[in-house]
């Protein structure tokens, strides 16, 4: 088995805090997530996470113009430069501070980065080929107070920057002779955005207490006038003085010129400067004292102002008019961010509170995009059958399913009323199974989404585990506070039986999937096998030396593998109920010190263990993860960790780091341990011992890194894990390994080609997977004639059935040729059928996604089909509907041509009738 697991995308979150963008199109959302970032495909209707990860939380993402290059900037002010193109990272700096807002200009040639009271001018990266990516031009000096907001004019020659100070400042980006800098007041609040108007100098601003202000400007941009060089000499107290106030960028190692707002506005003789005046003052209707403006965003080409507010309500405001479009109530939560796309149609906010992201489309009053993560930690997760889906429960009692092709949540399911604990599938992949501590186990249907089956205890108890068996019918849960294992039936719903024995919670239940044998672990150090066909008595009891945490059957149903609280991994057979082997994992977990603790990290990971196991497809390998920042992959066979996967380096989250902080530290310990709140007396609350999450309501809340459950897809190719980040997804990336099969001097791309230039094609592709070189295989596979497949299939010798039938699946996922890899994977089947069930076990992640592959054409092909059907349909109807009204007009026609005859006969008969009285 192969083990170049690569991070592929992580679901359960999308958005947390920072800015949204979208991209040059107008089709794409970037979201930052925790210290990754998201890509929101909303035309395709997919997402992706970019392979690139921050040391803490971003708070900024700046775009360039074009779309190609994006600088993201976390909590400390540490800066990486991307292209989202490659995915890759081109550049690393550090701004030293926390970073507010970045701002690329409109011609792509500067960015503008605010930290503290500064605004700082780079030099854009690209342009030129230089070793430093970033360099400063300016740096600007102005508010007294942190900045907020940048925006740009569109000609890119003055930018104006927001502050808490009320203040919002004008600057030039050049030495423009007539304006420098200029300093706007006007407001009783800090400001949340500054916006100049389509290709003027104009400017609104926006405060936090919801108050407009419109600017006007009596100069044009083309007005501005570059100031001359002098060439005089300066005096030597004067360059004394510039070398001061420019001392501290020269610190940082950058150089720039740096600009200075003053009290009075340069005074110039030749050219009239640039002034500002008031135009008007306009409000937003307030619905409370708290209910403060948070974000804003405008579009100039359609002068449309949104605004954001803390309690969930938005507005749209043509500008300068300030006329009411549109207001609506999104959430309950605070508009942390909103951005406008590029042709204003599209509007995204970003709700950090409950970690949503939605995409608005204000003129049809209808949602482009909506999702939401879970509101708190994961607790469980599972795989559908085919690998198709993935079900989530959190704490925050929702049960969420993810398609793992687009990566995005079709259905939340809310009838749980406290949080989930475990959740499963059941054999045919359309039900969904979940317990929880609000003393219910739960089955909801995916066909009409609905939660058909609610199983409850006589006694009121908090479900911990739960398990399903392969036929569907039997449902079990474990309770941790009476003790008990609950069986229900699923077609009646009655409770079937409590068993009683263990002295202690019961902690995980897993049923054997080739028997009705029902495995319990429990804390009194032992593992129960119930006998279900025998009047569900014990059969085997399984003495632990530890606590037991998480058991788990092997795919064939013939070992057990069982974790305990002394982070041991111990191996059964359950039909003999004897220990096989054991792995020591306790050094494996290793895990940082947290801020408040008083003991090593060294000390502290001897009291951690394993919480989740899960075996591979093939069984050769088990995945273990607890509480810690590593997940393991050990070999069974040889008890031996094969790799260990470290899923975050995020130093915002809790117990990262193996050694404290010096800077951290005072005489008195801890600054964590330091109580600096408002003076009380009252001592700082430190977690104790078993407490998982801490306080929420405290000022300094640090969640802590754990993996709570894992599991391998049933195809194998990948695995997930339920972390506080969110669900993060790992998968094989075959086209980075090379891994030859039989590899011999003969072996080479020259003979591979000759062997197809004579048509001699099976010798060909055994030659192709003895290379076994992805590009080779497919080149070989779609060379061979449509009518040859199936003679090829027949003379194919066994050990390449196995993977040419892996490769055709792999194929079949991605491939347009639909029809021709069906072919080649129906003769593989019907040719080798018997000789595949012999070897059922080892061949069953292969079958597994050749039906994942399959299932998905099937569901595309049959929307297509049903669209194209009604479309038919459509034009039938029509089509006859026409052809009735041409009727109808013909047999009007054929009236009128009577009617017309038989007057001309009458006017003729008429006519002569005259024609013989007058005679």
């Amino acid at each position: 088995m192969k083990f170049s697991y690569r991070f592929s995308n992580l679901l359960g979150a999308v958005y947390r805090q920072g800015n949204l963008n979208f991209s040059k199109d107008g089709n794409t959302v970037i979201s930052p997530v925790g210290n990754r970032v998201s890509v929101f495909d909303l035309k395709n209707n997919t997402s992706e996470t970019l392979p690139l990860s921050t040391t803490k939380n971003i708070t900024c993402v700046g775009l360039s113009p074009d779309g190609n290059l994006a600088i993201v900037v976390d909590e400390d002010g540490a800066a990486l430069l991307v292209s989202l193109i490659t995915r890759a990272i081109l550049h690393h700096f550090h701004f030293h501070k926390p970073v507010s807002s970045i701002r690329f200009s409109p011609d792509g040639r500067k960015f503008i980065v605010t930290k503290e009271n500064v605004a700082l001018m780079y030099h854009a990266p690209g342009k030129q080929r230089e070793f430093n990516a970033f360099v400063l031009d300016k740096s600007y000096y102005g508010p007294y107070d942190e900045t907020t907001c940048i925006d740009w004019t569109d000609d890119s020659k003055c930018f104006a920057v927001g502050s808490k100070d009320m203040s919002t400042w004008v600057f030039g980006a050049e030495r423009w002779a007539n304006l420098i800098y200029y300093s706007l007041g006007g407001h009783k609040d800090l400001i949340v955005g500054c916006f100049f108007e389509k290709d003027s100098l104009d400017l609104y601003t926006v405060s936090q207490d919801g108050t407009l202000c419109v600017w006007e400007s009596d100069t044009e941009p083309e007005g501005l006038v570059l100031k001359k060089s002098s060439d005089k000499p300066k005096p030597q107290r004067q360059r004394e003085e510039e070398e001061d106030d420019e001392e501290e960028e020269r610190i940082e190692g950058q150089e720039g010129e740096v600009i200075r707002g003053k009290a009075e506005a340069p005074k110039e003789k030749e050219v009239k400067n640039v002034r500002y005046k008031q135009r008007s003052k306009h409000f937003f209707n307030k619905e409370g004292d708290f209910n403060n403006l948070t974000a804003a965003a405008y579009h100039k080409p359609t002068h449309i102002l949104v605004t954001g507010f803390a309690s969930g309500i938005f507005h749209l405001h043509e500008l300068p008019e300030f006329n009411l479009i549109h207001s609506l109530s999104i959430s309950d939560q605070r508009i942390a961010s909103v951005s406008i796309n590029c042709s204003g149609d599209w509007i995204g906010f970003g709700c950090s509170g409950m970690g949503q992201l939605l995409v608005w489309e204000w003129q049809s009053e209808s949602y482009v995009f909506k999702q939401q993560g879970h509101f708190n930690n994961m607790a469980s997760l599972a795989y559908s059958p085919d690998g198709q889906y993935i079900v989530t429960g959190g704490d925050d009692g929702k049960v969420k399913v993810w398609n793992t092709n687009s990566g995005l949540c079709f259905v939340t399911f809310t009838e749980h009323t406290s949080s989930i604990t475990n959740v499963t599938f059941t054999s045919s992949g359309f039900v969904i199974v979940s317990a929880s501590l609000d003393g219910t186990v739960r089955a909801f249907d995916l066909h009409r989404y609905r939660n058909f089956r609610t199983f409850t205890s006589p006694r009121p108890a908090q479900f911990s585990s739960l398990a399903v068996d392969v036929s569907g019918e039997l449902v079990s849960a474990g309770a941790q506070d009476s003790f008990e294992v609950f069986l229900w039936s699923m077609q009646t719903g009655r409770l079937l039986e409590i068993l009683g024995g263990h002295e202690g919670p019961v902690s995980c239940l897993c049923f054997s999937p080739v028997q009705s044998i029902l495995a319990s672990a429990s804390w009194d150090r032992t593992v129960r096998l119930w006998d279900m066909l025998d009047s569900w008595q014990v059969k085997e009891t399984l003495p632990l030396t530890s606590d037991g945490l998480s058991v788990t059957y092997r795919p064939d149903g013939q070992e057990l593998a069982v974790a305990t609280l002394n982070g041991e991994i111990s191996f059964w057979d359950p039909h003999t109920a004897t220990q096989t082997g054991s792995v020591a994992g306790r050094h494996d977990l290793q895990m940082g010190r947290k801020e408040t603790d008083k003991v090593t990290a060294k000390q502290s990971a001897k009291g951690k263990s394993f919480t989740s196991l899960c075996y591979s497809a093939d069984g050769e390998s088990i995945l273990a993860g607890g509480q810690s920042k590593f997940v393991c992959i050990y070999n069974v066979k040889e008890q031996m960790l094969m790799k260990k996967f470290e899923i975050s380096c995020n130093l915002s989250f809790d117990a990262m780091e193996e050694f404290l902080d010096r800077r951290k530290m005072t005489e008195f310990g801890s600054l964590a341990l330091v109580d600096d709140g408002a003076g009380d007396g009252d001592s700082v609350n430190i977690s104790l011992p078993g407490v998982r999450k801490g306080d929420m309501s405290s000022r300094h809340f640090k969640p802590e890194i754990r993996v709570s459950s894992l599991r391998f897809s049933p195809t194998g190719r990948s695995w997930s894990a339920t972390t506080t980040e969110g669900l993060l997804v790992y998968s094989l990336d075959g086209s980075l390994v090379f891994d030859p099969y039989d590899l011999d001097m003969d072996v080479t791309p020259a003979s591979i080609h000759k062997q197809l230039r004579l048509q001699e094609w099976t010798s060909a592709i055994v030659l192709a997977f003895r290379l076994n070189e992805k590009a080779f295989k497919q080149e070989v596979l779609e060379t061979v004639p449509h009518d040859q497949i199936r003679v090829v299939c027949g003379s194919l010798p066994d050990i390449y059935v196995e993977k040419l039938l892996g490769f055709v699946a792999a194929c079949l996922e991605k491939s347009g040729h639909l029809q021709f890899y069906m072919t080649w994977a129906q003769s593989l089947l019907m040719l080798h059928g018997q000789k595949l069930k012999n070897r059922s076990g080892a061949i069953l992640p292969t079958l597994q996604a050749l039906q994942k592959s399959i299932q998905r054409h099937f569901d595309n092909m049959s929307k297509l089909c049903d669209f194209n059907m009604y479309n038919i349909r459509y034009a039938v109807a029509l089509s006859k509907q026409r052809g009735m009204k041409r009727a109808a007009e013909d047999d009007v026609k054929e009236e009128e041509e009577e009617d017309e005859e038989e007057l001309s006969e009458e006017m003729s008969e008429a006519s002569v009738e005259d024609a013989e009285m007058i005679l």
